[in-house]
């Protein structure tokens, strides 16, 4: 549950239990359990919630006799795992976001040190997610991030290069690259940032066409990494920056380390050393400390930079963390409120954005199909978050997978519409 570093974890694990001769599928395969591993997602509210119930369902379903084991794991079971064991007593233990080991015991396996770099996937066969860095150093206050996954741990280069060469094989053809915080790559084991030349690497494995980087922390950004974006082609003309905020007011108060004009002196900077970049950001709404003026500042921060991507979520209150002894006294319904007005002004701009593509011709990454479309996505696009490109598959034949030139002809706010160019692939 929760975030595609979630999702990693979770391959890691069905990775472990298969080479220790287990039987182990994700929940999408349909498969009729015997024994459930939930790996919970403890951020903001709404996904603690989900989390939540979704133990109690299976909590019934082992009483019912449905299942036999129930273990949990990930970053509720992290944070609040005493109280979960007096409130649910019908899950079998609890492990933390780091007991990995500890949870292959429980099923008489072993942690297979040479299987370190090799992942069983669960998305589709064609791009993969790769954790670069587990844990976080950054104090922002509003985040338990730290308190669930520990501090910054980046993974040797030569390990990650490893496992690209394996997706490779496997046949991947998109890496996107995810960590709590991806520009902190290296500080620890290397004493200095050192993303740039590990997007270097990963850029020559062969078979990977696309890379595509997430999670970029604002302040102290290495801006040796857009020299690398710019000069090497199979990496995505593309970047993650979870700004969070545009108020100098409110992110002193959420403690980013950068003010209003820092954030714009980099976007701006980006933008200039790497031209046609899209950059994705996410916006937090409600935060304390948040007045209508500093929401207005946001608001016009928003209209002046207009980013190709964005998301928005609302403040979650969190205790033991800085933000928690700030007064929480935004309603949930101005929260969303602010939110859907976040979301309204960003479709205007993505519209103008999407406009503006039409009649070129694009390169696009075939996802699925669905009904009688096929769903692919630009550069531009990352999965699940982003637009996608819709393309009519009674009249073209087009394969999983690869990679089409599609003809732009018409957009809409958050999607693009478009037909294969000579029914050519690259």
């Amino acid at each position: 549950m929760g975030c595609a570093k979630n999702l990693v974890d979770s391959e890691i694990l069905i990775t472990q239990l298969k080479g220790n001769k287990i039987d182990a599928h994700h929940e999408a395969h349909g498969i009729k359990p015997d024994v459930v591993v939930i790996n919970t997602c403890g951020f903001i509210d709404n996904a603690k919630q989900e989390s939540i119930d979704t133990i109690l369902r299976f909590a019934d379903a082992k009483e019912s006799g449905e299942i036999s084991k129930l273990y949990i794991t990930g970053c509720l079971s992290e944070r609040y795992k005493s109280e979960l064991e007096k409130e649910i007593p019908q899950v079998d233990a609890f492990f933390g976001t780091r007991e990995l080991p500890a949870l292959l015991k429980r099923f008489n396996a072993n942690y297979k040190q040479e299987l370190v770099g090799e992942r069983l996937t669960t998305t589709a066969r064609h791009y993969a997610y790769m954790k670069i860095s587990e844990g976080c150093d950054r104090p922002c206050a509003f985040c338990a991030i730290p308190l669930m996954r520990g501090k910054h741990i980046s993974r040797p280069m030569e390990e990650l290069v490893h496992e690209a060469e394996n997706h490779a094989k496997n046949g991947v053809k998109e890496l996107l690259l995810i960590a709590q915080d991806s520009t902190y790559y290296g500080l620890d084991i290397y004493k200095s940032r050192k993303l740039a030349e590990l997007l270097s690497h990963l850029s020559d494995v062969n078979g990977i066409d696309w890379i595509r980087l997430h999670y970029a922390f604002p302040s102290g950004f290495p801006e040796d990494v857009l020299n690398v974006i710019r000069e090497k082609e199979n990496i995505c003309n593309y970047i993650d920056i979870p700004l969070q905020h545009a108020s100098s007011n409110v992110l002193k108060l959420m403690k980013r380390g950068i003010n209003r004009e820092g954030s714009e002196r980099l976007i701006n900077k980006i933008r200039d050393k790497v031209p046609g970049i899209a950059i994705r950001t996410t916006m937090m709404v409600g935060h304390p400390g948040e007045t209508p003026k500093e929401f207005d500042r946001l608001l016009d921060f928003i209209e002046k930079m207009k980013f190709e991507r964005m998301g928005v979520f609302t403040y979650s209150h969190e205790e033991d963390t800085a933000s928690y002894q700030l007064d929480d006294s935004i309603s949930a319904k101005e929260k969303k409120k602010r939110a859907d007005l976040v979301m309204q002004l960003q479709e205007e701009i993505s519209q103008d954005f999407n406009n503006s593509l039409i009649g070129n011709s694009l390169k696009v990454l075939i996802d699925r199909k669905e009904n009688n479309y096929y769903i692919g996505r630009t550069e531009f696009d990352s999965p699940e978050v982003d637009n996608e490109v819709i393309i009519n598959a009674s009249k073209n034949y087009l394969r999983l997978g690869d990679f089409a030139n599609i003809k732009i002809n018409d957009a809409l706010p958050f999607d693009l519409i478009g037909d294969p160019v000579n029914n050519l692939t690259f």
